[in-house]
């Protein structure tokens, strides 16, 4: 694989935007890696990933030519949800070390030219946090409108027929105050009554907190979970088709128990405190069926978030071009539209490998699936093992941890698939991930795609996302440029990035027969990325694009 000129794995992106006189704030179109801490490297030996073990990864992780990572939740929790269930927001729970271990994070990260952004659970905490446990003491304590407290109806039924994600009523009786408390997933996650204003100031706080720490931005978690209507009217029925439920909570539309426009009030209010923070970024994660009104809503103008990603991709069994354009043509480019984020593996959903290429798991879908995610208008979020074309990772029954794949066995994928370890050396213990029992099995398929395995093999997926990736992250084409459509064949998705004078034709033959290319899409190109070896980089585009293959070209 040649090197392209410029393009050095390692390369800190931001350092390299200001020597090319970039006025773009660094977060636009950067690349962000994800890591699973838990399932990342563990240095203890206990089984489970810690933030000494993410400090040991992070020089894999720049290798990458990535521009900051994203570390989901090492707070203080009972782990009942693995970390989203926050005990202490200002802590760091014993399992991954202590506060000094993360400013050893941020230390080496930014010696390293990488931001870090970490998660905030705004939503809900715990039901061991100190707030819910002095709300819960009675109706009459400094904290008692802290969460959702409601009474009972007449006859002793929840206030509402709400159900929680992850399976059952979405309310839970209290004998302490003799009233329901509302958790929209487990029912050790209460609810944070976000409306009140004591709440919010509480929530600001904590944000300040790591902000003054050092972190470089936030991933808002289920944020669009913050705030119900407070009418606490019944959902309707969503008629679902029952080949497409697999728990109560499929059973209804979501209208009041979540999605309130109140949200948007106190977005506002998280965006002022960054704003008292230099070059900081704040993403939303935005769930359900239709999330482009509220992801529009939370990024609009320039007091509001700055990026939002969905589950467009996150869920999605097949990788079709209508359903990518379908995607795309929600973030046009309009004035005030904020800046689009796309995800197609994470610590919630099944390995986009697995789910697209139908069991496969071949170097060459997870090569093209890479190119797509770089080439689009947005930020790229690659979770921890893409890198490496991991497949996901099979866990029996009696070895799972996810509560919501327990809950709803056998109907569900569940999360501890895509939550398997992170492989660093094939022909060590557990992979290299931990010297003890790790925490979830490691798959064997996996440990046969670890990073010392590919580590110098010029055609491995490592090779090609250490050049891919560094690439992207210092063009300013790619990154920033305008995004357009191209007449293609069907089942060809083809577009063009540019900007200021510089072009990138992109094709991706997402269908099963090889497709016959136009001279126009052909003639004074250059091929600068392909899935497969039968393409050679400075050849031109060939007049006959094969089925699942991808490519980007440089017009010349």
């Amino acid at each position: 694989m040649t090197t392209i000129l410029g393009a050095r794995p390692g390369a800190a992106p931001t350092e390299t935007m200001r020597q090319h006189g970039e006025s773009s704030p660094w977060w636009k179109g950067a690349t962000i890696y994800h890591i699973y801490p838990r399932s990342f490297k563990d240095t203890n030996g206990d089984g489970i990933g810690d933030l000494p073990g993410v400090i040991e990864g992070l020089d894999h992780i720049a290798s990458l030519g990535v521009d900051a990572v994203w570390i989901s939740p090492f707070f203080t929790s009972p782990m009942r949800d693995f970390g989203y269930d926050v005990a202490d927001y200002c802590d760091v729970d014993p399992s991954f070390g202590t506060l000094s271990d993360f400013d050893r994070v941020l230390e080496k990260a930014h010696s390293l030219g990488l931001k870090v952004i970490i998660d905030q659970v705004y939503s809900h905490t715990s039901d061991d946090h100190a707030w819910f446990a002095e709300s819960r003491s009675s109706r009459a304590n400094s904290k008692a409108d802290w969460y959702v407290w409601v009474d009972a109806k007449p006859e002793g039924s929840p206030p509402t027929n709400w159900q929680s994600v992850f399976g059952g009523p979405a309310w839970t009786w209290d004998a302490r105050r003799k009233q329901y408390y509302m958790h929209n997933f487990l029912s050790s996650q209460p609810q944070l009554n976000v409306r009140n204003p004591e709440v919010q100031d509480a929530l600001l706080s904590v944000a300040k907190f790591w902000m003054d720490r050092g972190v470089d931005g936030f991933r808002l978690d289920a944020i669009n979970f913050a705030m119900h209507d407070p009418r606490m009217l019944d959902n309707p029925t969503a008629n679902t088709p029952a080949e497409l439920i697999t728990r109560p909570f499929d059973m209804q539309h979501h209208t009041y128990n979540q999605s309130s426009p109140e949200i948007v009030g106190f977005i506002e209010r998280v965006r002022a405190v960054l704003d008292q923070y230099d070059d900081r970024f704040t993403v939303a994660e935005v769930g359900g069926p239709d999330p482009i009104a509220e992801m529009r809503a939370f990024t609009h103008g320039q007091r509001r978030l700055n990026s939002a990603y969905n589950f467009d991709f996150l869920y999605a069994p097949d990788l079709s071009v209508e359903r990518i354009k379908a995607s795309i043509d929600q973030w046009a480019g309009a004035e005030d539209e904020g800046w689009p984020s796309w995800a197609f593996s994470n610590h919630d959903a099944p390995r986009a490998l697995t789910r697209w290429s139908n069991g496969q798991n071949d170097l060459a879908s997870a090569k093209l699936y890479m190119l797509l995610l770089c080439a689009l208008r947005g930020n790229p979020f690659i979770y921890q093992g893409e890198e490496l074309a991991l497949p996901q990772g099979e866990v029996a029954f009696e070895h799972l941890q996810d509560p919501e794949a327990i809950e709803n066995w056998p109907h569900t994928l569940g999360r501890d698939g895509a939550r398997t370890p992170m492989p660093w050396v094939d022909q060590s213990e557990n992979a290299g991930f931990s010297s003890g029992a790790p925490w979830l099995p490691v798959d064997p398929k996996q440990a046969e795609r670890s990073a010392n395995r590919q580590q110098g093999d010029r055609d491995s997926m490592l090779a090609f996302c250490q050049e891919l990736i560094s690439f992207r992250s210092q063009s300013e084409t790619l990154r920033l440029g305008n995004f357009r459509y191209i007449d293609a064949p069907d089942g060809v998705l083809g577009f063009v990035r540019e900007h200021d004078g510089d072009a990138y034709l992109c094709l991706f033959n997402l269908g099963a027969a090889d497709a016959e290319l136009a001279a126009d899409l052909t003639d004074h190109t250059q091929i600068m990325f392909s899935n497969t070896g039968d393409l050679v980089r400075g050849a031109a585009v060939p007049a006959i694009l094969p089925a699942q293959t991808a490519l980007i070209a440089k017009r010349i």
